[in-house]
């Protein structure tokens, strides 16, 4: 009998990392594959990127509605709240053998304390990182103690979770799920992008993806506006501009970023979601990804391109020397772009190690997930 496997997204970005070991475990002979699809993907402010989802080939057995329409702490809360009232019909109508979720987001703690309570075993993948500028970093580590398998995408990060005291007999390095598209994904040209993006590419240009910084004094719309005039700085690049996340502050970047683009149409695309496909055949392209996204530490570098890391919220991740780490004034970042693009860096990039692994996690972990007996008991590991 098949083992049932929920896979469990609230935002475009996780998705696209999840993608192909969402596609393992669909075609492996002894796993069944249930999509549990939640948060940012169901509203039509962010694109209702679950479209994509569904044209992908997958089926979505369950729709979690719970992002309130708010930029507040509060707002946030609360659809925690209604998200965690909904998973757990969800769960008790899939009851699934096993539940994998990625990363921090505050969705997927929502989902983890309905699974834990209702004895689901989790499997989480990227665990054990450090990002001192929000708040996603606790929620990180509170999966992490309810998960019962933990895929990490460095050694490092692998001994911290070990650290945490989980057994590491359940702890794997398999590297970052999302570098498998490298291996694994064609990728778009750049006339194919201009067309579906109706936004032509016809000199260099940078990518931009800037979220709020929850845990921090940063205000983001000054963050956002320095990093708006850096861009004006370097009017020979277009700029393709991609929608922040649903955090407590991410929505009141949304006008500035729109406004911006209206000022600029033949130089600036605003766009909420380019989809996984779209966005790495850009980064593939670009002379340089800007803004605070975990993107730009985890998979950009494997791409050689520069990063152009903005303020506190990646503080603490491993990185490579690709990665150009700045303040958020407007200063800085151009000081950082400028130095991005000249060609001494470009060398650095092309040469730069990226910590994050060669691109096979996805049937690394199928592979585990295929083996499991069903056997779920957790014993604190003290570290001897």
């Amino acid at each position: 009998m098949k083992r049932s496997v929920a896979v469990f997204t609230g935002t475009r970005a996780e998705y696209g990392l999840l993608y192909w070991l969402m596609k393992d475990i669909q075609a492996s002979e002894s796993m069944t594959l249930q999509v549990i699809v939640s948060g940012m993907h169901l509203s039509p402010e962010f694109g209702e990127t679950w479209k994509g989802i569904d044209a992908d080939g997958f089926t979505i057995d369950a729709k979690v509605e719970m992002l309130l329409s708010s930029d507040t702490d509060v707002g946030v809360v609360k659809s925690m709240g209604l998200g965690t009232l909904g998973f757990a019909d969800a769960l008790d109508r899939l009851r699934p053998d096993i539940l994998i979720v990625l990363g921090d987001r505050f969705e997927a703690l929502a989902i983890v304390q309905a699974a834990l309570i209702m004895k689901i075993p989790v499997a989480h993948l990227h665990g054990g990182e450090i990002t001192e500028g929000a708040y996603d970093d606790a929620i990180r580590h509170a999966i992490t103690k309810m998960a019962f398998f933990h895929f990490v995408s460095t050694e490092p990060y692998r001994q911290r979770v070990i650290q945490m005291g989980e057994s590491p007999e359940r702890v794997f390095n398999v590297g970052a799920v999302g570098l498998d598209h490298l291996l694994r994904s064609p990728r778009m040209t750049l006339d194919e992008l201009s067309q579906s993006l109706d936004f032509k590419l016809d000199r260099p240009f940078l990518l931009v993806t800037y979220h709020p910084v929850t845990l921090s004094e940063e205000d983001p719309i000054q963050s956002f506006n320095a990093l708006l005039s850096a861009l004006d700085q370097f009017p020979g690049h277009k700029v393709i501009i991609t929608y922040p996340n649903a955090d407590n502050g991410g929505r009141a970047i949304i006008p500035l970023l729109e406004e911006y683009a209206q000022r600029s149409p033949d130089r600036v695309k605003a766009i909420p979601s380019l989809g996984f496909r779209r966005y790495l055949s850009v980064v593939a392209l670009a002379d340089a990804v800007v803004g605070n996204s975990s993107s730009g530490i985890i998979e950009v570098p494997a791409f050689g391109v520069p990063t152009i890391n903005i303020g506190a919220r990646q503080t603490g991740r491993l990185s490579s020397a690709s990665v150009i780490n700045c303040s958020p004034d407007a200063k800085s970042i151009a000081d950082a772009v400028h130095l991005a693009l000249t060609e001494v860096f470009a060398e650095t990039c092309k040469q730069a190690v990226n910590p994050y692994g060669a691109g096979d996690a996805a049937r690394c972990i199928v592979d585990v997930l295929e083996r499991f007996n069903g056997e779920y008991h957790k014993s604190f590991h003290d570290l001897s």
